[in-house]
């Protein structure tokens, strides 16, 4: 609801409730980006001529790894003395049902499945490392905007408050003034992103290098991260006493890393598009 140029928003986060259970936004939103990264997949391996057997197990792999890696983010690098200081918190950090997911924990676990995969499949198939993560970062940003639509029907990850006429008062947090909707800045920059990559993938797949994708993805994902972090509310009260909160140091590595992805590619000039297979 608007009012006072003001969004009141006090959307209930379970979209159908049954009895004691209850199916939430963020979890549609969750399989949602899951589905649309499989058909990309399919397009992706159709195009360039993978096995579409390896399709599920791609899937599978990348559940996986999304879920422990955020989890284990979460309670690492952001609450550590709550997690690992008990027995009762330490059984918690295999709950992920109860909150707390770090993108960026979820970054790095990605990074570790897609190289176990791509030694277990790349070489009967004919693709490396860097060519499975040019294709999968396309897919990520459209689920990492899903996924921050599902923050949104959570009430969480907003930020400070603002004046602005599109400011949030978060409701069902007890909240009274407009906060930054941080969620949707978030979500618009990794659409936006997203598109961006599907565009390049789809008209500039012959003209561009291995390594551009997703050298473009993690400046791009990462560096918007980074801004509009400087407005959201810090997530831990640790986080009150730093000049950079948490989620932007975790970033910077990324940034730093996308941009000599970039460099990198364009050094070594290996084309992003598979070489045609004889059997074609």
């Amino acid at each position: 609801m608007i009012t006072d140029l003001f969004v009141h928003w006090h959307v209930d986060p379970v979209l159908l409730h049954l009895g004691k259970f209850g199916i939430r936004w963020y979890s549609l939103m969750f399989l949602a980006g899951f589905i649309l990264g499989w058909y990309l997949f399919r397009w992706f391996f159709r195009r360039e001529g993978i096995s579409e057997k390896l399709l599920d197990p791609l899937l599978l792999t990348l559940v996986a790894a999304t879920i422990i890696g955020a989890r284990l983010g979460h309670c690492i690098f952001y609450q550590p003395d709550y997690y690992f200081s008990s027995w009762n918190g330490f059984w918690e950090v295999f709950m992920p049902w109860q909150g707390g997911l770090a993108s960026h924990g979820g970054a790095i676990a990605l990074l570790l499945a897609m190289w176990w995969f791509t030694r277990r499949h790349g070489a009967r198939e004919g693709f490396d490392f860097l060519w499975l993560m040019d294709r999968l970062c396309i897919a990520v940003a459209f689920v990492g905007c899903l996924i921050r639509l599902g923050n949104l029907f959570n009430s969480e990850i907003y930020g400070d408050t603002t004046t602005l006429p599109w400011g949030f008062v978060f409701d069902l947090r007890g909240e009274t003034e407009p906060k930054h909707p941080t969620q949707i800045y978030e979500a618009g920059s990794y659409l936006l992103l997203g598109l961006v990559l599907l565009w390049c993938y789809a008209r500039k797949l012959d003209k561009v290098h291995r390594g551009f994708f997703f050298g473009l993805f993690l400046v791009g994902c990462f560096g918007m991260r980074f801004l509009i972090e400087f407005i959201k509310e810090p997530q831990v009260e640790f986080e009150q006493a730093m000049a950079l909160d948490m989620g932007q140091w975790l970033s910077v590595p990324f940034i730093l890393a996308g941009i000599c992805l970039l460099v990198y590619g364009f050094a070594k000039k290996q084309p992003a598009a598979l070489p045609a297979k004889k059997s074609r």
